[in-house]
């Protein structure tokens, strides 16, 4: 007969050094419900998809001075990154120069320089500010993707001054192109990551900037669109999820009645179109500016 499955004795974030300390053997840590994150990292399976249960465990075994970068400081500073793979669930850290920590199956270490003013307590957690986050994520981002977390950034109260100020403190390096090229285009009114990615796109395609939030009077109601060009009469808006709520989709149809009998062209883009069919969508905004 099979043995029987050990009870699960572990209940948090635990090298194997510190499970055997606590009575917890290896046949406890290969139970099928703790995770093995890398080498001598594990997890109750159950806390994986808490992030910060992640990044506890990550922390017993990072290296001296690690601060938390990147993706995983975007997540704290809850920063929406879009189009990432939704199954890299690893984290991010910046480790001293001379380090010698080398990136694990849970983790990305980066050696790199850090200021002291650079670096924040968030929780309890040490992570690099939010515009050295920026810059960091300029060296790993796609542009649509550096739009959409700088449009945040700017909504949340960084300044366009303070980013400009990390361009200046690094000038040259991985991103600093990218950088500089997203920043301009910048919006603190995008009312959604994939908004920016859509904005980008249009940016890349030379189509003339569109106002963000503009205001448009009707005989029903105020409106606010996500993007116009008052002086064509053309509108976009992008639907995300939240758009397919039965009560959400009655009111967008009678906004868009109320904008058409005003006058204005009125497209609507979902995330699907924006991915999947991008050209045909910046096609269909040319055309509409165009009259």
């Amino acid at each position: 007969m099979p043995g029987r499955r050990p009870r699960l004795r572990l209940t948090g974030p635990a090298t194997r050094a510190m499970a055997r300390a606590a009575g917890i053997g290896d046949r406890h840590l290969q139970h099928p419900e703790v995770e093995r994150l890398s080498r001598d990292t594990y997890l109750p399976r159950v806390l994986a998809g808490d992030l910060r249960q992640r990044l506890a465990a990550v922390l017993l075994t990072a290296p001296h001075g690690a601060v938390l970068s990147h993706r995983t400081a975007a997540a704290l500073w809850e920063l929406e990154i879009p189009l990432q793979p939704a199954a890299d669930r690893r984290i991010d850290l910046i480790a001293p120069p001379s380090s010698r920590a080398e990136s694990r199956a849970d983790r990305r270490v980066h050696r790199v320089a850090l200021d002291d003013d650079e670096v924040t307590r968030l929780e309890s957690f040490l992570v690099t500010t939010r515009p050295r986050t920026w810059r960091d994520l300029a060296a790993v981002l796609q542009p649509p993707a550096l739009l959409a977390v700088t449009d945040q950034l700017l909504a949340r109260g960084c300044t366009v001054a303070a980013l400009e100020q990390q361009l200046v403190r690094r000038p040259t390096g991985r991103g600093a192109a990218r950088a500089r090229a997203v920043l301009p285009v910048a919006d603190r009114r995008a009312g959604s990551p994939m908004e920016s990615v859509l904005r980008w796109l249009l940016h890349s395609a030379g189509v003339p900037a569109p106002d963000l939030q503009h205001a448009i009077w009707t005989p029903v109601a105020e409106f606010h669109p996500d993007l116009a060009w008052p002086d064509r009469k053309v509108l976009v808006e992008f639907d995300g999820d939240g758009h397919r709520d039965r009560r959400v989709f009655v009111e967008d149809l009678r906004r868009q009645n109320a904008l058409v009998a005003a006058g204005w062209t009125v497209l609507r883009f979902s995330s699907a179109d924006v991915l999947g069919r991008p050209e045909q969508v910046v096609a269909a905004i040319v055309r509409a500016l165009r009259g």
